[in-house]
């Protein structure tokens, strides 16, 4: 354990949101919703406006729109979430040589690399002061959370205790004041399950915890899992922060609020989360061997299954046959139909074993196969009515400029026309097959700073 709060963790507050907000000068200020759209969609991220409204991230589309019928509900730009978090990493970066991104919007930063005449709890606080300053000027004004402790879990938890655009520190010595009176699961590894498992022996709270004893924890959760509770209860973490994690896994995963028991819709859901694995597979120049998936089930029972395939790849309908295919392995048994027995309340789509090239000729009738894999899985639910035109994604008209779509459906597509730039514009709608209108990307995509990025 370190004697002085030398470990600064960084959190990017709504970041999906906020970055929507940005680019979107009418949306400033308002609920803005982002993930997917359709009937079956989930909230990766809301505003803060809609927050107060009770949406939340992981819910579903149907009852956030149910909550707060007025806020602005995008499907994402990643490219632009992508280019949100580059400056900042970078900008981290440049004050320490060891930073840890865990995803496109949060990092660990370890202080006793960086350029400071000490680690007393003053400076260190105003570092952390003058650094929120500068990511907010950089990014052109996102705002960030910062914890800074002695350890990775305190700070983690400090970063989450003053949202958004807040700085709390926690002096050395102080970490048991701050933890005890938490509900036990703020510690990471305790999931709703783990939770309940708890809870039935009268833990609560983190105090709770740390007056179980390991052998009363290990009884309840097994050796490794209850030794792990046992040690961060009592706010010992001596976990190292680690630059420039070498990537063993690209992911997807959703979490639905009502279980899903259509077979068919299930398969289409891994279809879409094994394209957008493909997708950040492509974008970071990497290919896998293994693909897997995990599915968690309405008592919280969870399985996976894997299969190694001959030749690395990063081809979306080959992910999605081996992910059907290991579903079907899962989910075998006399009864399988149409529906799956036990409703499914999680589902994720992983690719392992990487490496930094494909066998081409694995794929020479890729098109072909493309085709072959639309016919045979179902469109994916939260897009179905939308066609090529998503709400929220950046377009440019050949008179007007760039703007971003507001709505699509029956043949139109509305448009607002601003930018980042420009103020609040104006709205037109055009046929969604005009000529004049097309999609916008930059011409030179930012890179990936990490390649997994939020669910």
């Amino acid at each position: 354990m370190r004697s002085q709060a030398s470990v600064l963790h960084l959190d990017l507050d709504a970041f999906f949101a906020a970055v929507e907000q940005r680019d979107k000068p009418s949306l400033r200020g308002k609920p803005v919703v982002v993930g997917g759209v359709g009937g079956r969609g989930v909230v990766a991220t809301a505003s803060y406006e809609a927050r107060v409204h009770g949406v939340r991230s992981a819910m579903s589309t149907r009852e956030a729109r149910s909550r707060c019928p007025h806020a602005a509900f995008l499907s994402g730009r990643f490219h632009a979430y992508r280019e949100a978090s580059r400056v900042v990493m970078g900008l981290l970066r440049e004050v320490s040589p060891l930073v840890e991104p865990l995803s496109l919007d949060e990092a660990f930063v370890d202080l006793e690399r960086a350029d400071l005449p000490d680690l007393e709890v003053p400076t260190v606080t105003d570092f952390a002061q003058d650094l929120r300053r500068r990511v907010h000027e950089a990014t052109d004004g996102l705002t960030a959370s910062v914890g800074l402790a002695t350890s990775k879990l305190v700070a983690k938890i400090a970063s989450d205790l003053d949202k958004p655009d807040g700085l709390v520190v926690v002096a050395p010595g102080t970490e048991l004041e701050l933890l005890r009176p938490m509900r036990a699961t703020i510690i990471p590894g305790v999931g709703p399950a783990t939770a309940q498992r708890l809870r039935r022996a009268g833990i609560v709270t983190v105090a709770d915890l740390e007056a179980a004893g390991l052998d009363e924890l290990v009884r309840l959760l097994g050796r490794a899992h209850g030794g792990g509770l046992h040690q961060m209860a009592r706010g010992r973490d001596d976990r190292a922060v680690v630059a420039e994690r070498e990537a063993k896994s690209v992911s997807v995963e959703g979490t639905y609020d009502t279980d899903l028991s259509d077979l068919r819709l299930i398969e289409g859901l891994l279809a879409r989360q094994a394209g957008e694995v493909a997708a950040r597979l492509r974008a970071a120049g990497l290919s896998g061997r293994t693909v897997s998936i995990k599915v968690r089930f309405h008592d919280f029972t969870t399985l996976s299954r894997s299969m190694t395939l001959a030749s690395p790849t990063d081809h979306g309908p080959t992910v999605a046959r081996s992910a059907r295919a290991l579903l079907a392995e899962l989910v075998a048994g006399p009864d399988t139909g149409p529906q799956v027995r036990a409703g499914v309340r999680l589902l994720g789509v992983g690719v392992s074993g990487l490496a930094d090239w494909v066998q081409e000729d694995l794929f020479a009738d890729t098109e072909a196969d493309d085709e072959a894999e639309d016919e045979e899985l179902p469109e994916p639910p939260r897009a179905r009515h939308l066609g090529a035109w998503a709400p929220g994604m950046d377009v440019e008209h050949a008179e007007l400029g760039r703007g971003w779509v507001w709505g699509a459906g029956r043949g139109v597509v509305t448009v607002r026309f601003e930018t980042r730039e420009t103020p609040a514009g104006p709205v037109r709608s055009f046929p969604d097959d005009d000529p004049a209108l097309t999609p916008w990307s930059p011409t030179e995509p930012a890179e990936d700073d990490a390649v997994s990025g939020p669910a």
